[in-house]
């Protein structure tokens, strides 16, 4: 896969200023030894934008976008990585190289370089396919449209094999979700045959999947990619590359449950829809929403299905509301849905009722669960309040939990003092909070059924809260259940009695926040490695690699590097999304410190780290000395070295 050399990207780094960047697109003040701005990214009215000249990147302490000159040319204009380059490299004179990745062996094509083969295979299909050319224009879609999507047409049959001459055993294709096998006769065959074909893109503007929507009555409908190492239903949206910039001047993100509602609302006009992929809005959805605009629309259908699926967006969106921000609802006549909306009454009718129609989502919250009591009785009212409780534990705006509190104290005609404690005592009660949040839904005279739950779902994880995020490189469980299901493990003063492969020796781990502690500042800081012994070099082996690669980095690189340059080193690494968040974090954390309390706490977080991780790796020697002692004995050799373990293991515990 052609790719721009890192080496590139660093001297472009080093030749742009990201201040001279930045003041392209907004007026910066100076402020200190930075500059300052309000955010072009969400509504603010004191500026919380602030741009390091020495440390090469902006952050917004408001919404906390962050990143170098490249990742603010990405955001403002809604370019893909390799088009923000190149837009920065002629602003200084300099023109992008190519290079072949190293990474894929034997000159064999990338998954990406795989998905954008056959997504160029299908626009050149659709302009010689005439039915679904005429199914498009049925429709109200104008070429202009499709090819700002970039739509195309899938032919029946094994059609990809006139694109891949390895059709029958190159592994990239099933890997991209391309083709499917027939396990009885060993075949295999396009995932997609005679549909229209919408690229799904991610937000470097690369295809990661597609959806396939048939064009008579076949079933189903719609067809998506399948899961693979580059498409996450759960955390990519329809249309968001396109509608970036839209977004953004609007303040306003409109989320509905079509790719055609997203291509017609553009194509009249409304370009800041996007869409999910087919399954219900994620709490990953949500956090991204959030970050783009300061107001989020779900624009459903108003039938069952409609109310289902804004029932568990809201459910989603509690955790992660924010003081300052919107969400709204906007249910549609059952006869419509936003693609046909927009054709009949046009823009202006649509906007109107995405402003004036769109439900709170305070207001939607109380008025479904309202619909489920008697309002006019005490065990109503007392309902009410049970059925709302789970669900207001969850919100974390304090400011909004307040205003929802005092609207439900009315309801239930009582007085917010004698409402909160009611709601501050532990989640008790039949079945529990948590059996509550799942029991309420929709009640029957509302006209629609409980959306039924997914026994096996669990929630998205999030890297853009890097701050958050567990630690790297996992771990083994500490103990395993035995067929009886009692737990086996190691208690106080026994001896391991477990067979072998039943008892579980685990690395020895740091904890997850000084983990992320000493990634924030090294993210922050690099040259801090420079100046250090590189003690980590001795560390034991615990599972934490990406720590220590970007240790090793910054010791190698950081003294000639910022922070920025630093990031970008893991630009196409999976683990990106998390240390950018590192780094935002971080940057709001350090940004204040003086450089000897910089110093001095990474000089304590190394000791800490190298104390933590070698008393691990001696209790999990002294378990494993320990277990072979009851399962045969120890030789000479490992006796002394259990009595040192023990004596350290003792000394540390003093």
């Amino acid at each position: 896969m052609a790719r721009i050399p890192e080496s590139f990207i660093q001297d472009l780094l080093n030749r742009v200023d990201v201040v001279d960047v930045v003041e392209r697109y907004l007026p910066l003040k100076k402020a200190g030894q930075n500059y300052s701005a309000c955010c072009p990214f969400h509504k603010e009215k004191s500026p919380s934008f602030t741009v390091s000249p020495t440390k090469q990147f902006y952050h917004c302490f408001g919404c906390g976008a962050h990143g170098s000159a490249v990742n603010f040319v990405m955001e403002y204009e809604g370019l893909s990585f390799p088009e923000a380059v190149r837009k920065l490299a002629e602003s200084v004179g300099l023109q992008v190289p190519q290079e072949a990745a190293a990474i894929e062996p034997k000159g064999e094509p990338g998954i990406y370089d795989v998905l954008k083969t056959a997504s160029d295979y299908y626009r050149q299909q659709l302009k010689s396919a005439p039915q679904a050319i005429a199914y498009l224009k049925g429709r109200g879609l104008d070429g202009k449209t499709a090819a700002h999507f970039g739509l195309g047409y899938a032919p029946a049959g094994q059609a990809l094999k006139q694109v891949f001459e390895d059709y029958d055993w190159n592994k990239l294709l099933a890997d991209a979700g391309l083709i499917g096998e027939d396990e009885e006769n060993h075949r295999r065959y396009d995932r997609f045959r005679d549909r229209v074909m919408f690229p799904i893109l991610n937000q470097r503007g690369s295809v990661i999947g597609f959806g396939g929507r048939v064009m008579g009555d076949a079933k189903p409908k719609y067809l998506n990619s399948p899961e693979t190492p580059v498409f996450e239903k759960g955390r990519e949206l329809y249309g968001l590359t396109q509608a970036r910039a839209a977004i953004r001047a609007n303040g306003r993100v409109l989320v509905v449950e079509g790719y055609m509602d997203v291509v017609m609302l553009a194509q009249h006009g409304v370009e800041y829809a996007v869409a999910t992929l087919g399954t219900a809005c994620t709490p990953h959805h949500v956090q991204k929403l959030l970050k783009l605009a300061d107001e989020v629309v779900f624009c459903f259908d108003g039938d069952k299905a409609g109310r289902n699926a804004a029932w568990r967006a809201l459910e989603n969106s509690l955790e992660y509301l924010v003081d300052g921000k919107r969400l709204a609802f906007l249910f549609l006549p059952e006869e419509h849905d936003p693609d046909s909306y927009v054709q009949e009454f046009g823009r202006e009718r649509f906007e109107e009722v995405v402003t004036q129609d769109a439900v709170p989502l305070a207001q939607f919250l109380l008025r479904e669960l309202s619909a489920q009591v008697e309002l006019d009785t005490e065990e109503g009212r007392a309902k009410l309040v049970h059925l709302a409780k789970p669900l207001l534990a969850k919100v974390h705006a304090p400011a909004y939990a307040l205003m929802v509190k005092k609207r439900l104290a009315q309801l239930c005609q009582l007085e917010l003092s004698e409402l909160e404690p009611i709601l501050s005592t532990g989640q008790g009660g039949s079945g529990g909070a948590q059996q509550q949040q799942h029991d309420h839904h929709y009640p029957p005279q509302s006209g629609y059924a409980p959306m039924p739950q997914d026994e096996g779902w669990q929630p998205v994880q999030s890297y853009e809260n890097a701050g958050d995020a567990p630690q790297y490189g996992g771990g083994q469980p500490r103990f395993k259940r035995r067929q009886d299901g009692a737990w086996k493990g190691k208690r106080k003063g026994s001896k391991w009695r477990n067979d072998d492969d039943e008892r579980p020796f685990l690395p020895p781990r740091v904890q997850p926040d000084m983990v992320q502690g000493l990634l924030q500042l090294v993210l922050y800081e690099p040259a801090l490695a420079t100046g250090v012994e590189p003690v980590w070099l001795g560390w034991p082996d615990n599972g934490d690699d990406l720590l220590l690669d970007v240790l090793k980095s910054a010791r190698q690189h950081g003294a000639r590097m910022n922070s920025s340059q630093l990031l970008e080193l893991w630009r196409e690494s999976e683990h990106y999304t998390r240390l950018a968040g590192l780094a935002a974090k971080g940057t709001e954390k350090f940004d204040r410190w003086p450089p000897e309390e910089r110093q001095s706490e990474f000089v304590n977080s190394l000791a800490a780290a190298g104390q933590s991780l070698v008393r691990a790796a001696t209790l999990n020697r002294k378990a494993e000395l320990e277990h072979r002692q009851a399962h045969g004995g120890l030789s000479d050799a490992e006796r002394q070295e259990y009595m040192m373990l023990l004596i350290q293991s003792r000394s540390s515990a003093n």
